[in-house]
């Protein structure tokens, strides 16, 4: 029997009632991580013992945890049922949730809904890493640096097409009808791009990009075919990088429209957040929960290293 058949529920409000106060959270929490036999995060050849008020006990340090403790809702003060509500709204809106959006949805203060959905983000990364095959497009996009939106006194000169002056890369790899993986990057070089492609794409994939100088010469790994967009060229015969490109799109349209702005401290979150709900579209809202909340473990994001950690 699968261990989640107990727990059915495909709208919030039936994922209140099936899990109405912190214990079923709890026991919840201890299936999916553990399925029933808990592992010391301490020793995890250790004997673990149950102790009272859902704590168990490591035979070999003698130190206590709990399921909450090696998760993401490590020194949380917010109840399971309201983490469990912020991540069905989390992993059911298709394109973001903002933290005042949540904050409506929830009651909870603003504050905690934006601690709440950044410690969601860094978790979402497990889906970031995979290994692609087959039929792989590559390419790479900025963000921020509109000069048109900027007051003429506050324009950057200098810093249009494939300049970083006040943008920030991110270069992405997606496999058609399969995954994608994307990453802010400190450039878009040769040396910065093709390591990673080399450690990613399947050295017997088919590789599309652009015309850009940092894809030369691999051809010498891959069956490699280009489009030359500075030559208004964007298909020739199956080579294109459309795929990738509307992943772009949408990532963008999500970042005006939802986020209004994105600092370059927390971009790679945003970006963590959006490859994992594509890589998980195809996943019924309830899958995705279930995804989501499976990967919980390790994912322990204080404030204090959220307000001063920059992962670029």
């Amino acid at each position: 029997m699968n261990i989640f058949d107990d727990f059915k529920f495909d709208s919030v409000k039936t994922l209140i009632k099936t899990f109405p106060d912190e214990q079923t959270c709890i026991d919840y929490l201890e299936k999916i991580i553990w399925n029933g036999e808990p592992v010391s995060p301490y020793d995890n050849t250790a004997k673990v013992y149950r102790c009272k008020n859902n704590r168990f006990k490591c035979s070999k340090t003698k130190k206590y945890f709990t399921v909450k403790s090696i998760t993401i809702f490590k020194n949380s003060n917010i109840s399971l049922q309201d983490w469990f509500i912020g991540i069905w709204f989390y992993t059911s809106h298709k394109c973001g949730l903002s933290s005042m959006q949540l904050h409506r949805d929830t009651e909870l203060t603003q504050k905690t809904t934006w601690f709440m959905l950044k410690r969601l983000k860094e978790c979402s990364a497990f889906e970031n890493g995979h290994i692609l095959d087959n039929e792989v497009e590559v390419d790479e996009t900025y963000v921020g640096g509109k000069n048109r939106n900027r007051h003429a006194d506050k324009k950057v000169k200098h810093s249009q097409g494939r300049s970083h002056i006040d943008k920030v890369p991110v270069f992405g790899m997606i496999e058609r009808g399969g995954k994608v993986n994307a990453t802010v990057v400190p450039s878009v070089t040769n040396d910065e791009l093709q390591p990673r492609i080399l450690k990613t794409v399947n050295i017997f994939g088919k590789l599309f990009t652009d015309e850009w100088g940092a894809y030369n010469g691999l051809d010498k790994y891959y069956d490699h075919s280009r489009v030359n967009h500075g030559g208004k060229q964007y298909v020739d015969g199956n080579a294109h990088t459309n795929t990738i490109e509307n992943f772009w799109g949408n990532f963008k349209r999500a970042i005006i429209g939802v986020y209004r702005v994105v600092s370059k401290q927390h971009l790679q979150r945003y970006v963590d957040e959006f490859v994992f709900r594509y890589n998980t579209r195809k996943m019924t809202p309830r899958g995705r929960f279930i995804h989501l909340i499976s990967n919980v473990e390790g994912c322990s994001l204080t404030y204090n290293q959220l307000i001063s950690r920059s992962r670029l």
